[in-house]
């Protein structure tokens, strides 16, 4: 049982604090509750470019790094397309310099010509790198565009065009930044070495003057359900013959979505799942397979994705596929497999609260998702899995009309 206390401050910050007097460290987590979703359609890649601009220094702080090193800290982030977090870990007794320097950059940010030059620079070889020259770095860009029509999921976080980050003005990063990093859309969770009593104390004089911001209206268009197969062929300077195939399932607050998430790991939960031992290990068709879904809050996305060996057909490949998933459709699961991956879910969310750092970030997600006693209850939500639940499932999920698919082929046949 993960304990944690919980209040708000008047400007609408939402901290909890979980004590551990088992570790001589402080973590210091500030969530904000933007991601690539809330972005203009015509000016995205805004909230990861923020990931990087947040450590270009603040008002009264011109290096992030520095202060926190001399404390002994360590720091990182990260954005999805649904939030953005920011967390650092320190000596406890040191907790006060991680307010100081979270709180003075939710206050306002250094903006300057030279920090966006700077950061859009490293931003845009980010894009280069991982997206545009790299072996199959543009699948998601293609697939999501391919599999949602309307949702903003059809973009990826770093952004739907290097454009947009290449045009970005000042004024459109101060707009972002004003409307989005402000108390009443950010989540504080403090854990470690630490005392409610003196957060509640460091909260309200650090995050306490800062003005409430508004409070931000999100209005996502919904995404229609799918009813007929989405095809896409590319031909690319790839070593191996690639193939995806997506397809909707359910937001992350949905009771479904736990039968989806078992589903995944039967198919492709390591050596001996499903998809590993027929179609690479007997077949040989794929030297590699995998089954998994990005656990996005809103409807997401079920996909399979695997690299065929040299020699075999793309359609002979996604036949073989397919078949695997009519056996599950029609004969649903062992106990024994059930079992297995019930353990296998209670084992990974045992290992991720193992450290303070990943019990703050847990506790401030499932805040974000309305609970934040998600992180004690939600394992009961696994058990209660049926294999019927995982039969049903698996026939409304994996229909060729709620499918989106693509053959990814590489141009060099030698």
């Amino acid at each position: 049982m993960i304990k944690f206390d919980t209040f708000m401050l008047e400007n609408g910050l939402r901290v909890l604090v979980h004590e551990d007097k088992s570790t001589p460290m402080a973590v210091l987590n500030v969530l904000y509750d933007v991601g690539a979703k809330d972005e203009n359609p015509e000016k995205t890649g805004f909230a990861h470019l923020f990931e990087h601009l947040m450590f270009g220094g603040s008002k009264n702080i011109p290096s992030y790094d520095e202060p926190l090193q001399v404390a002994g800290g360590e720091n990182n982030a990260f954005t999805t397309n649904d939030l953005t977090n920011y967390y650092c870990q320190l000596p406890a007794e040191n907790i006060e310099t991680a307010f100081w320097l979270e709180s003075d950059r939710m206050l306002s940010l250094a903006f300057s010509k030279k920090s966006l030059e700077t950061q859009r620079k490293v931003v845009c070889e980010e894009f280069k790198e991982h997206y545009i020259n790299k072996p199959y770095g543009d699948v998601w860009h293609k697939m999501r565009q391919l599999a949602y029509k309307e949702h903003p999921y059809k973009w990826m976080t770093i952004g739907a065009s290097l454009q947009h980050v290449e045009d970005a003005t000042l004024e459109d990063v101060k707009e972002f930044f004003f409307k989005h990093y402000t108390p009443c859309n950010a989540i504080l969770v403090v854990a470690g070495n630490i005392e409610t009593a003196q957060i509640k104390m460091l909260a309200q004089k650090w995050f306490g003057p800062i003005p409430s911001g508004t409070k931000y209206n999100r209005a996502l268009p919904k995404e229609p359900a799918q009813k007929a197969p989405r095809q896409l062929e590319v031909t690319s300077n790839v070593p191996l013959d690639a193939l995806y195939k997506c397809w909707h399932i359910y937001p992350r607050m949905d009771k479904r979505y736990y039968a989806c998430d078992l589903i995944s790991d039967i198919l492709s939960g390591g050596g001996s799942s499903r998809l590993y031992q027929s179609l690479v290990k007997e077949k040989q068709m794929f030297s590699n397979i995998e089954c998994y879904h990005f656990g996005s809050t809103d409807a997401g996305l079920m996909t399979i994705e695997g690299k065929l060996v040299k020699g075999v057909n793309i359609q002979d490949a996604e036949k073989a596929v397919i078949e695997e998933l009519k056996k599950l459709q029609e004969n649903g699961i062992t106990a024994s497999e059930l079992e297995k991956v019930k353990n296998k879910a209670e084992s990974s969310m045992a290992f991720e609260d193992m450290s303070v750092m990943n019990r703050a970030s847990s506790i401030a997600m499932y805040e974000l998702l309305g609970d934040a006693n998600l992180i004690n209850t939600e394992l009961s939500s696994y058990q209660a899995v049926t294999a019927d639940q995982i039969k049903e499932q698996s026939k409304f999920i994996f229909d060729e009309n709620n499918c989106s698919t693509m053959y990814y082929l590489s141009d060099n046949k030698n």
